[in-house]
């Protein structure tokens, strides 16, 4: 189930077929089985109430997560964008030769960090994540050799900036992990059902409350799918984009723009 979390249409499709066939049973089934007696139709009106609210509760709690992390994602971006662009900055303070080997690295590692906001699909994603490790460790080395041959305070704030560099990447991968438990899906989904089924049961029999069993599965499908959207890093319309790092990638001197 985590992995149908993956992609929020999937998640629509999935909840509204689920919760609309739960509706359809209690309309079809359970009435004709032990049929409502109008006396304790009033009671099943709280019942129901009480569940629809706890269900419009979960949904609102879940959604302001899906909300945190998202900003949380975004807020990292820009973290990552500051933290390159001070410590290209900061390359002035080593030695020429190596100053001009940490910016060029610096603008390849920039371009790493958009693809790895752009990209899609998993093997993407872990090829990315292979090669900014392997880039990192080159940006490691080419600042903390200089740093450690002339330890000076001058050295020393380019060697923080490129920890703050590496901090930035970690902070953010983090982040794009930091999903939505899958506990709470499930709880979701189970309220969601059982609203569903009282839904049905409550209905009136004929045409008109058939047509009525659509209107809760499909609202409560449609934020599901939007909470997932939210959640879901790579496979949502509603996706954090590189703006910061675009940013900084355009401002950079054109030879590092390869």
């Amino acid at each position: 189930m985590s992995n149908l979390m993956e992609y929020p249409t999937l998640v629509f499709v999935f909840s509204f077929l689920t919760m609309w066939l739960m509706a359809w049973i209690g309309w079809a089934l359970l009435r004709r089985k032990a049929a409502m007696d109008e006396d304790v139709r009033q009671d099943f009106s709280f019942i129901l109430s009480g569940m629809l609210t706890l269900l419009a509760l979960l949904i609102g709690f879940t959604f302001s997560m899906a909300i945190g992390r998202y900003d949380l994602r975004k807020t990292f971006e820009e973290g990552e964008a500051n933290a390159i662009g001070t410590e290209y900055l900061r390359a002035d303070l080593l030695p020429a030769t190596d100053a001009e080997n940490v910016r060029g690295m610096l603008g390849d590692y920039l371009k790493l960090r958009v693809s790895f906001y752009r990209a899609q699909s998993d093997q993407e994603f872990q090829q990315i994540n292979d090669h900014t490790e392997q880039l990192q460790n080159e940006l490691w080395a080419a600042v903390h050799a200089p740093a450690m041959s002339t330890p000076t305070p001058v050295s020393a704030l380019a060697l923080a900036g490129m920890n703050d560099v590496l901090n930035s990447q970690s902070y953010a991968q983090a982040a794009y992990w930091n999903r939505i438990p899958l506990a709470a899906w499930i709880l979701l989904f189970v309220i969601g059902v059982g609203c569903s089924l009282l839904i049905g049961y409550g209905a009136r029999s004929g045409r008109a409350g058939r047509k009525l069993l659509f209107i809760l599965p499909f609202g409560a499908s449609i934020a599901f799918m939007l909470i997932a959207d939210l959640d879901a890093p790579r496979h949502g319309i509603i996706r954090v984009l590189p703006q910061n790092l675009m940013s900084l990638e355009k401002s950079l001197p054109q030879p590092l723009a390869k």
